[in-house]
């Protein structure tokens, strides 16, 4: 057995920056689309040098940056395989499981009345809310009616998520999980399945005051099969999550959590991972590019962040070394000029970098993001668990 290429293997998923619709996008209602190359042609200035060297201006024309004659990378676009648009979609099928059934969204029109009634019914709780909203606002306008009546307030956002809040001294924290215990095994049913129910407790009595705290549980779904990660891990290696991913794989395969306040400090943490020895992989989400500006439809937003990852980008290429590897890549898109608030089913970006390559350059568009994850099995000489999707191009990685 060959010996492997790469002794760490760092994969950033900049949450959300597609590079153009997908051939079924229009069945979505998301012809048109292409998160970043809108973004480029709604701003004034658009400072990345850092990606620009990499080969993203090569890889997706930009009206502010230019290609580079010697990029210093390889790149490619990926077509997603799985149905969806959604991030558990994305990053499962990146790490080789191929979802055939698509995560349910409500964000436009709220929960149905069958799903919210047998809720109610099983928690002995009116429910209040059921729309799309986020954290901080629904407290504002309905925390002070749930402390004063005991509802129940059940909200979703932009993702597939079914969320409840609990007042943390009057509603409780056990009563709260058990309304989410509740809820999570009536969302198992394919119509309502959704990818998490989150519980989101809070303090505070009045407007102004709430606050939500550190006890937010996840109530996830766990991934279909085996996926890399969990080939990795039962191979000794190190796999250490940044950020949602915990999340978005209810912790399965993996062997180090790490938890971000922001895309910022997904990328502090991914720096001072990056100067200390592993053996593996480190799997990073910068969601705030989605949270924050893609779901809020914020042109500048989205591009201000891009250019803040891209300053962090450039302290950790410095502390890359020849058995490094980075790829860069994206688990759906979020067109900030779109319409609504929802998800965009886009291609997604490939950039692969190492200060051991050779050469560089396009590579042919991969018809599924799974080579992510067969790449790094590939390299660590792991096999891919039976059932998954995916070819390697690591012998392409030169």
């Amino acid at each position: 057995m060959s010996k492997k290429k790469y002794n760490r293997i760092f994969i950033i998923v900049i949450d959300s920056l597609g590079v153009g619709a997908l051939e079924d996008a229009a069945a979505y209602q998301d012809a048109g689309t292409d998160t970043l190359g809108h973004i480029s042609q709604n701003i004034e200035t658009f400072q990345i040098p850092n990606l620009q060297r990499l080969g993203i201006a090569n890889l997706h024309p930009l009206r502010q940056v230019k290609p580079v004659e010697k990029p210093m990378g390889y790149f490619m676009k990926l077509n997603e395989a799985s149905v969806g648009k959604d991030t558990m979609t994305g990053h499962w099928e990146m790490m080789g499981l191929h979802i055939t059934k698509p995560f349910q969204t409500f964000t436009e029109t709220g929960f149905p009345k069958e799903l919210l009634e047998e809720l109610s019914k099983r928690t002995g709780r009116v429910i209040i809310g059921n729309k799309s909203a986020s954290g901080t606002e629904i407290l504002e306008e309905l925390a002070e009616e749930e402390i004063a009546t005991g509802h129940m307030i059940v909200y979703t956002s932009a993702d597939s998520v079914l969320q409840i809040c609990g007042n943390e001294e009057t509603f409780g924290l056990e009563e709260l999980y058990r309304c989410c215990e509740i809820a999570r095994e009536i969302t198992m049913k394919d119509e309502w399945k959704v990818g998490r129910v989150i519980a989101r407790p809070y303090i505070g009595k009045k407007k102004g005051e709430f606050k939500r705290t550190s006890n937010r549980h996840d109530y996830a779904l766990k991934p279909y099969g085996k996926t890399a990660l969990d080939a990795l891990k039962e191979a000794g290696l190190d796999v250490i999550s940044v950020g949602k991913i915990f999340d978005i794989f209810d912790g399965e395969g993996i062997t180090e959590s790490n938890k971000s306040k922001s895309s910022v400090h997904g990328m502090e943490q991914t720096i001072a991972i990056a100067q200390r020895e592993f053996q593996g992989l480190c799997y990073v989400n910068l969601v705030d590019f989605d949270a924050l500006w893609g779901h809020r439809r914020n042109v500048e937003g989205y591009a201000q962040e891009l250019e803040r990852f891209d300053k962090k980008l450039g302290e950790l290429l410095e502390l890359l070394n020849e058995e490094d590897l980075l790829i860069i890549t994206a688990d759906h898109g979020n067109d900030p000029t779109h319409t609504g608030t929802d998800h965009t089913r886009e291609k997604v970006p490939f950039l692969a970098y190492s200060p051991s390559f050779s050469g560089s350059g396009r590579l042919e568009d991969a018809s599924t993001f799974a080579v992510v994850g067969a790449t790094v099995a590939d390299n660590f000489k792991v096999a891919m668990p039976e059932g998954t999707i995916g070819s390697s191009i690591l012998e392409k990685l030169v």
